[in-house]
């Protein structure tokens, strides 16, 4: 295995769409490499890189939202991770059609059709920021899609189109597969 491909080994969790606004500019990006970091207060780790305007309207505003793409939005997330918002006129929303909806608690746009999504206050690190582009976003809000996560825990039994996705490289998905319990 080759030490820089490494990564792809446990890389294999929901890739995720961080979406961010601000003065007016909204973007939205793919991210694969992110974790949850704390319970309580609930925190989650993203990688955003320093090159990316989605980072520059993150750091602009001190917030950021996960959405948790289904294989519905497989297309819609390949196509915003292979382009930038840069843009003048560059708006991924719209060039891609993508519908969208407010935030409960912070000023971010929320993909519709998504599995979940998680509203995030940036925890300044400088350090983690500028040396690894890890950014920590303390969790003000959150919700889900009740066809595929209610009482706590994820099903997604029945319609296959709202399963999440996981990228594994080179332009492949995977979508999470069925569930199963084990005893005590």
């Amino acid at each position: 295995m080759e030490l820089h491909r490494a990564y792809r080994l446990i890389n294999h969790g929901p890739t995720i769409l961080v979406s961010s606004a601000h003065a007016g500019r909204r973007n939205i990006m793919a991210a694969a490499w992110n974790s949850a970091l704390d319970f309580s207060p609930p925190k989650v780790l993203v990688v955003i890189d320093r090159a990316t305007y989605t980072r520059e309207l993150v750091e602009a505003s001190g917030c950021f939202a996960i959405n948790v793409p289904t294989r519905a939005l497989a297309q819609a997330t390949r196509d915003v991770g292979s382009v930038s918002g840069r843009g003048q006129d560059e708006d991924k929303f719209e060039r891609f059609g993508l519908e969208t909806f407010a935030g409960d608690v912070l000023d971010v746009p929320l993909l519709s059709g998504c599995a979940a999504w998680l509203e995030c206050r940036v925890i300044d690190e400088p350090h983690n920021q500028q040396a690894y582009d890890l950014f920590i976003g303390e969790v003000v809000a959150a919700s889900a899609d009740a066809r595929v996560f209610s009482d706590g825990r994820w099903h997604f039994e029945g319609d296959d189109s709202l399963r999440t996705i996981h990228y594994v490289a080179g332009g492949t998905f995977h979508v999470t597969g069925d569930g199963f319990e084990v005893g005590a």
